[in-house]
């Protein structure tokens, strides 16, 4: 998850002053007061005693009832050994993920589909290049790869408008495999997801492509070999 220094956190600030009301309440009065450029998408008791769990898109912190104390990091149950915030961050993924219309991403599926993935992309990324020159492998595993683009140059940079361009082909997929192996594609416009796909991709906490988004929502970041990926696909759906 982002610093929460990124959102203007003053730790000292909230340490020393008291808040009243132990709830939910006084947890997003602290919220607003301290961290004003944080918009809460859900605010609800954590399974530890005390503590509130705070959803910010696919970002997860949780505070003391009283608002004064936030803890960044992952709450482990040691008894049954879950992950208890990646299992809600996973959660939130998918539904974000649930609002990107199937033809509103690039699809190279093999002829029986065994597992599918969301891969974020970056057309002038090495490994996101490496991953694609081994297409026909993750097909031979059954693998079907759901493009979702992201230029971490920005708007308007060169990789930006390569993904346009792609976007705006006849042919999607065989101009972004051409894209991929390094030629420029023809520049053209027209209407794209290619702006909703970054704003997707830094409410998924994109820190580098390939990144890679199972069906569960489990993030693989990075290229993994296809082998090895429908390995860690099939241990991902045997996870209850």
């Amino acid at each position: 998850m982002k610093s929460l220094l990124k959102y203007g956190l003053l730790f000292s600030a909230i340490l020393a002053v008291p808040l009243v009301n132990a709830d939910e309440k006084a947890v997003r009065e602290s919220i607003a007061r301290f961290m004003p450029s944080v918009k809460p998408d859900q605010v609800s008791p954590s399974e530890v005693k005390g503590m509130y769990e705070v959803m910010v898109g696919t970002n997860i912190f949780y505070m003391s009832e009283d608002g004064k104390y936030v803890i960044q990091g992952k709450m482990i149950d040691l008894e049954s050994r879950k992950d208890i915030s990646e299992e809600k961050v996973a959660k939130a993924r998918l539904e974000a993920l649930g609002k990107v219309d199937k033809g509103q991403m690039i699809e190279f599926g093999p002829k029986e589909s065994k597992h599918k993935v969301m891969v974020v992309t970056d057309i002038d990324s090495g490994y996101c290049r490496k991953l694609h020159a081994e297409i026909d492998q993750y097909m031979d595993e059954g693998i079907t790869i759901q493009y979702l683009f992201f230029p971490r140059a920005g708007k308007g940079a060169g990789s930006y408008k390569k993904a346009v361009s792609v976007w705006c082909s006849d042919d999607r997929n065989d101009a972004l495999t051409r894209a991929k192996k390094g030629e420029t594609p023809e520049e053209k416009e027209c209407e794209n997801p290619v702006d909703s796909h970054m704003a997707l991709g830094r409410n998924l906490d994109v820190r580098g492509t390939p990144m890679l988004v199972t069906e569960k929502g489990t993030v693989f970041p990075g290229y993994m070999p296809a082998k090895k990926l429908s390995s860690a696909l099939e241990a991902d759906k045997a996870v209850q």
